[in-house]
């Protein structure tokens, strides 16, 4: 019988508020994009989660199409729930979105009222829940008005299926608009979830002022650039690298000679500070106030470990920070 660890709260500083909120989440939180599929070990999984709660880490992190198959990482979570960790249901974060293709017909994706709460009440059905804490839109949807799909947002907070509401994959103007329609609807924007790391800073300068400005708060995801920015890559591709078995969201061709050139330096750099380059990373897109969370996946506990390790050095000289920029190019 899974009992947490009594020691997962004793660092008050491994949580940040959340833009203007009462919410405090972990700075890493845990995502089940990858290995809690239903063709993954489900030992693997539990074990990934279980080790997550005891660090600290309170936020689950889902959507309805993970897995693989679609919509298998909510059940997977649903199970874990129901052995585990069901009865500190109410000391966790969980959250799912909708906004990619789920299923077939004109209903089964982008940003519609009528698609985003049949996917939510789907997503409640896998889990076995009455409610997640944070529901988002998975990406804006050209083709629907704005209102329509925040007011099914706040729809969904009205009626209890959701505690807050969230965004992912807006980009700045459509952010401000989105906040502002919350707001008025009585459901203020909770949190927004892009993407960032070193590699990626397309959020930068814009979208992090705006949601600064906005008291959004901010949880990225791919801080780690898909497992780029870590040990893995730094000596080539390995057979059971997620590059080699899995090319949907990493192709070998991908890891360049001019990546690698960069990673080998960024490591260096943190091993001088006594960091894995993952846990400089990490550290590195938690050097702004606005983002709450960094988003991780793991495929091994002990990257769970290492990862929440980040935390024990988040800050950087203006040296270490021009040497980044120099090597980033």
């Amino acid at each position: 019988m899974y009992s947490p660890a009594s020691t997962r709260y004793d660092s008050a500083s491994f949580y940040r508020r959340c833009g203007q909120s009462g919410v405090r989440l972990p700075l890493i939180s845990i995502g089940l994009w990858h290995n809690f599929g239903g063709k993954d070990s489900y030992e693997n999984a539990r074990a990934i989660a279980l080790r997550a709660f005891d660090l600290g880490i309170t936020c689950f992190d889902l959507a309805n199409n993970y897995g693989p198959p679609d919509g298998s990482a909510e059940i997977t979570f649903g199970r874990i729930l129901r052995e585990e960790l069901g009865p500190w249901r109410d000391e966790l974060i969980i959250t799912t979105k909708a906004g990619y293709y789920m299923w077939p017909g004109p209903y089964g994706e982008w940003g519609s009222r009528k698609y985003l709460l049949s996917s939510l009440d789907q997503s409640l059905k896998r889990m076995g829940l009455p409610y997640v804490d944070i529901f988002y839109s998975h990406r804006p949807d050209p083709e629907t008005p704005l209102e329509e799909t925040m007011g099914a947002l706040a729809q969904a907070v009205r009626c209890g299926k959701a505690i807050y509401a969230g965004l992912s994959n807006y980009p700045p103007a459509e952010t401000a608009r989105a906040a502002k329609i919350l707001r008025e609807l009585g459901t203020p924007c909770l949190i927004h979830q892009p993407r960032y790391s070193m590699l990626d800073r397309w959020v930068e300068p814009q979208l992090l002022a705006t949601l600064e400005q906005e008291g959004i708060g901010c949880t990225v995801f791919s801080p780690l650039a898909k497992g780029v920015l870590t040990d893995r890559y730094l000596k080539g591709i390995p057979a059971d690298s997620r590059a080699a078995r899995d090319p949907r969201f990493l192709r070998p061709e991908h890891i360049t000679d001019e990546i690698l050139a960069q990673t080998r330096k960024l490591n260096d750099l943190a091993h001088s500070r006594s960091q894995t380059l993952a846990q400089m990373a990490l550290a590195w897109v938690l050097r702004h106030k606005v983002v709450t969370s960094a988003l991780i996946g793991a495929s091994k506990v002990q990257q769970v470990d290492d990862c929440v390790g980040a935390v024990r050095n988040l800050n950087f000289t203006p040296g270490e920070l021009a040497e980044i920029e120099k090597i980033l190019g």
